[in-house]
């Protein structure tokens, strides 16, 4: 029979996506405590049936499929070529580590081929034969087939032989775009990355008093510390506060804050960042799906982790890469005078405009925010996240234009900024936004 959180599960699943969710309306509709309610909800957060957004509330969301390319491998390549495999199935799960087109003679070829590459090639054996002996893996485009001397010189060396039918530079261009997304996925720093393993942390257990939190604290040196059960599953945070005045024989699990914020190892630091700064947090548990605790992360570990991540280059770049490549500073006058407040100039190229040749929303959006956070880090030294922007778009900016953006800090505190940016074309106006964003704290 299934049990109370299995049966709210359920009806969570059952809902539409977008449906608002609350404990006491799942508490009232099913007839069961709010506790429960609570910590069903907490369950579906983790399995991604629903997400709680911040002056929203939570809703029912789509659950996420894992799509992410975590080592490009051959066998990925298939998938993304939508290929098949002629030969040496055995190797499919071998890494690319780069490809190369065989548009020249088989001379020239080998000086390019090395073991773990992948050879685009059209039907010359002599190049599928000569890739595979020197350790490449051979991709075959046109459609074309392969000998059976070469199928089993595949087999025999574990390194596959795959087709397609699409032409050598659409496969390049889809390979490329592949290896390029792994880059950039790899330069995404995650919790995993920064935070302190269980084995170099200490915790408390819900028997344990707060004399027993008084005598860790004294031995580490901190005040904040996770509360676990006999299972390792985070039940609890317990912190100074919730222990001053009460006596020490008191049980930890009468003081805790219960069902504290967790987060998981894949999360991306950045997303760590928003919660800590915007809840107040200065610890948060590391979890695994069943929210049994395998380290913490601190706030002062997440505010030097985005700091270092602002500062180091990519290894590849992003659309907003893109997008601010060109974007100038403009700090001296034309006799070269230092100016009090440096703008920013662009122009609008033919990739920034939408179909009827204005530059497109999005593009205005990300030069706006990228021109605050510079402004911020300009004046303060101080690295930030995009809360809100409040943009109007006041009249159309064509294709070749060139932009100046001016901006004024509103408000700057030691944990938010607001400014007032402004477009100009020509000394005219024709965009204006207000941006409020959270300011990291030094570390």
């Amino acid at each position: 029979m299934a049990t109370k959180h299995d049966l709210i599960l359920e009806h969570i699943e059952s809902l539409p996506v977008g449906e608002r969710i609350s404990v006491r309306g799942i508490a009232k509709n099913l007839q069961v405590s709010e506790g429960t309610a609570y910590r069903a909800i907490k369950d579906a957060e983790n399995i991604g049936l629903v997400s709680t957004i911040q002056r929203v509330g939570t809703i029912r969301i789509e659950r996420k499929l894992k799509k992410n390319i975590e080592r490009l491998t051959f066998g990925e390549v298939v998938r993304i070529i939508e290929g098949d495999v002629l030969g040496g199935a055995s190797g499919l799960d071998k890494d690319l580590h780069k490809f190369v087109i065989g548009a020249m003679t088989e001379e020239a070829m080998e000086r390019y081929i090395t073991p773990g590459a992948l050879l685009i090639v059209g039907n010359r054996l002599g190049a599928q034969r000569l890739a595979l002996k020197d350790g490449a893996a051979v991709l075959i485009t046109g459609g074309f087939d392969t000998s059976a001397e070469i199928a089993a010189l595949a087999d025999e060396l574990e390194l596959p032989v795959l087709r397609t039918t699409y032409d050598s530079f659409t496969v390049a261009t889809m390979i490329n775009r592949a290896l390029s997304d792994q880059l950039i996925k790899k330069d995404i720093m995650q919790v995993s990355d920064i935070f302190m393993p269980l084995e170099k942390t200490s915790y408390l257990q819900l028997g344990d008093t707060i004399a027993d939190y008084n005598q860790t604290s004294d031995l580490v040196g901190h005040s904040r510390f996770p509360v676990v059960n006999r299972n390792l599953r985070v039940m609890g945070v317990v912190t100074a506060k919730d222990v001053i005045g009460k006596p020490e024989n008191q049980l930890i699990d009468r003081v805790m804050t219960r069902d504290p914020l967790t987060v998981k190892g894949n999360t991306s630091v950045a997303s760590v960042s928003h919660q800590m700064i915007w809840d107040g947090l200065e610890m948060m548990p590391v979890v695994k799906d069943d929210l049994t605790i395998i380290g913490m992360v601190s706030r002062q570990d997440v505010m030097k982790a985005m700091q270092l991540v602002q500062r180091q280059p990519q290894m590849s770049n992003t659309i907003s890469d893109q997008i601010i490549g060109d974007l100038q500073t403009i700090d001296t006058d034309r006799e070269g005078n230092s100016l009090e407040t440096p703008y920013f100039k662009f122009d609008v190229t033919p990739q920034m405009v939408n179909s009827v040749g204005t530059i497109s929303f999005g593009v205005l959006s990300e030069l706006v925010a990228n021109v605050a956070q510079r402004s911020i880090f300009m004046d303060q030294r101080r690295n930030t996240m995009i809360e809100q922007i409040n943009l109007h778009y006041l009249r159309l900016i064509q294709l070749e234009s060139e932009i100046e953006i001016h901006q004024k800090i509103l408000e700057l505190g030691r944990r938010s900024g607001r400014l007032d940016v402004e477009v100009y074309i020509d000394k005219m106006i024709v965009a204006k936004a207000i941006v409020v964003m959270q300011v990291m704290e030094r570390s």
